[in-house]
This record gives C-alpha cells, sequence and structure tokens, in this order.
C-alpha cells in the first residue's frame, strides 16, 4: 500500500512532513509505503533535489522515500499521476501541495484527500488500518 504525497518545501502545509513521518514509522512494518513527491507545480518548492532532501532530513528528520522534484499535474504530470487521473479521474489531480493518493494493495486508488486532511487523522488512519 502506498500513500503518494506531492510536498512542497514552502507551503504552509509543510509541518506535514511530520505527520508524514509518523504514519511512515507507525505502519511500514504492516506494508506501507509514505512516498513524498516534491513538486514546483504551485510554485513552492526549492530549486534542486539536494536542497529539499536536507530541508527535510534538517528541520522533519524524514525518512521515508523522495523522488526527485517532478510535475504532478498538467501536460508533463509524471507517469504516476497521469495514471491516477486516468484510473480515478479529476479527483485524482493534485489541487494543492500535500494532496494525497492512497493505493491499496491491489494497485488501485482506494482514496484521495485534500491538503487540509492532516497525514495522523482518522480519516486517513481507519482506511489504512482496515486495509492493511
Amino acid at each position: 500500500m502506498v500513500l503518494i504525497v506531492n510536498t512542497a518545501s514552502y507551503c504552509g502545509f509543510t509541518k506535514q512532513y511530520s505527520e508524514l513521518q509518523t504514519l511512515w514509522e507507525k505502519y511500514k512494518s504492516k506494508g506501507l509505503i509514505v512516498l513524498g513527491i516534491p513538486s514546483n507545480s504551485f510554485n513552492q518548492e526549492k530549486n534542486s533535489n539536494s536542497e529539499v532532501k536536507e530541508f527535510c532530513e534538517v528541520n522533519f528528520d524524514i525518512d521515508f522515500p523522495l523522488t526527485s522534484i517532478t510535475d504532478v499535474k498538467g501536460e508533463n504530470a509524471h507517469e504516476i499521476y497521469q495514471w491516477a487521473k486516468e484510473n480515478y479521474g479529476k479527483s485524482a489531480i493534485p489541487k494543492w501541495n500535500f494532496y494525497k493518493i492512497l493505493v491499496n494493495r491491489q494497485g488501485k486508488i482506494e482514496d484521495t484527500f485534500s491538503s487540509l486532511t492532516n497525514p495522523m487523522s482518522k480519516k486517513i488512519t481507519n482506511i489504512i488500518e482496515k486495509i492493511l
């Protein structure tokens, strides 16, 4: 199971990195992967992958996987977001940073969550526990 999250260093939701790390630590042994996808699609990310990595490690002590900086919407969106849109519809397109897509063990999108939904909220953890 994978929780895909488009992240950004200069966003008001950046503090969610801490809860994403907590979620990762709580459920990784049961099969959850938290995957951070840094993106500048909303003009709030650093200029390089190394700056993002350092920012996340220093400020939030995260060790869940991060991809390289990529687009998450539009024609140049990363393939995973193109796949999500094709298989789940427009609701899988991030509306802002820290939008979350939960993919179940069968490789299907289980649900999506807005930036306002905290990673450790019951809304997310209840679904994770149900499908683990």
